[in-house]
């Protein structure tokens, strides 16, 4: 079991039910509907209790950031890697005329995620309960979440005032060790495989962050249009290197470019990039010649 201190941003979602619904309206509390409509994963249909996955997409379907939205009776919480006032102040200006507040919660809400062999046992000794992946409970003033998505593997999300939580010390990893476990499960970052330039379904997420049959939101014709094209021409994968490689160093085999470094790791040896579907395999360097072996993360 490992644990680390994770600093995202918490922002709680709160509106009103609409006295008057407008056409269009995909639910009838304005914040369901705001949220529905901007993010990728199907805010509606969640119930109290639990939480997804989702991106912030713009308008030619390329994200802006990923998030985690958790729902409550009456509001949700969202948790994201992004700068809170950024959030905010883009919220803000969405959502138009509808009747939504933001609250910045970042301070409030301490953030621990546990994870690996026996996380599981330890939530169950310390807060008797059993929870299954997308489930959260209020526990006194904590709040505990399964979260599978968050590094491919069973973890759980501890957040709220941790002062009264005792995790053993020798478990505790640092922000590095935890990007090292993030490259190794393959899992796409907001500024490093979720940036300008790459589809989402490139980086492997329709089946855990995008609904397809949930309706319009914001990059959603984009999305459909490389989703029903059929198979993406570029794919996530791991690079295994024989030497130092370094983020944006290109991959080339034959002397034509076949992919990109996006993520390295702390020995320099391993890493994350985006690669031509038909590339997979030996036989490829980086563009300064160490030679690399690519093999295609599972989505």
């Amino acid at each position: 079991m490992k644990w680390i201190r994770l600093k995202r941003s918490k922002i709680k979602v709160v509106g009103e039910k609409a006295k008057f619904p407008m056409k269009g309206m995909t639910a009838p509390e304005e914040h369901t509907h705001f949220l529905h409509g901007l993010l990728t994963n199907d805010i509606r249909s969640l119930k109290p209790g639990t939480f997804n996955y989702n991106l912030w997409l713009r308008q030619n379907g390329q994200p802006i950031g990923d998030m985690f939205v958790f729902r409550f009776e009456d509001h949700f919480i969202v948790d994201t890697e992004l700068p809170s006032e950024r959030v905010m102040e883009d919220f803000r200006r969405l959502k138009l005329s509808l009747k939504v507040s933001f609250e910045d919660l970042t301070d409030s809400l301490e953030h621990v995620f546990i994870f690996g062999e026996r996380a599981g046992d330890l939530i169950g000794e310390k807060f008797g309960i059993s929870l299954k992946n997308g489930e959260f409970k209020k526990v006194g003033s904590l709040i505990v979440a399964r979260n599978d998505i968050r590094l491919r593997t069973e973890g759980y999300d501890l957040m709220g005032d941790l002062s009264g939580v005792d995790l053993p010390k020798d478990s505790e990893i640092s922000e590095r060790e935890f990007e090292d476990v993030r490259i190794e499960n393959c899992v796409p970052r907001t500024g490093k495989e979720l940036r300008e330039g790459f589809s989402p379904l490139e980086a492997g997420l329709l089946n855990y962050a995008i609904s397809m049959t949930k309706g319009c939101y914001v990059g959603q014709e984009a999305v459909a249009r490389v989703h029903y094209r059929g198979r993406t021409p570029r794919v996530l994968a791991k690079i295994l290197a024989e030497g130092d490689i370094a983020e944006g160093d290109e991959l080339v085999r034959d002397g034509k470019r076949v992919g990109v470094v996006t993520s390295v790791s702390s020995d320099r040896r391993k890493g994350l990039g985006y690669v031509l579907r038909d590339s997979a395999g030996d036989g490829i360097r980086t563009g300064k010649g160490v030679e690399v072996r690519v093999v295609a993360c599972e989505s």
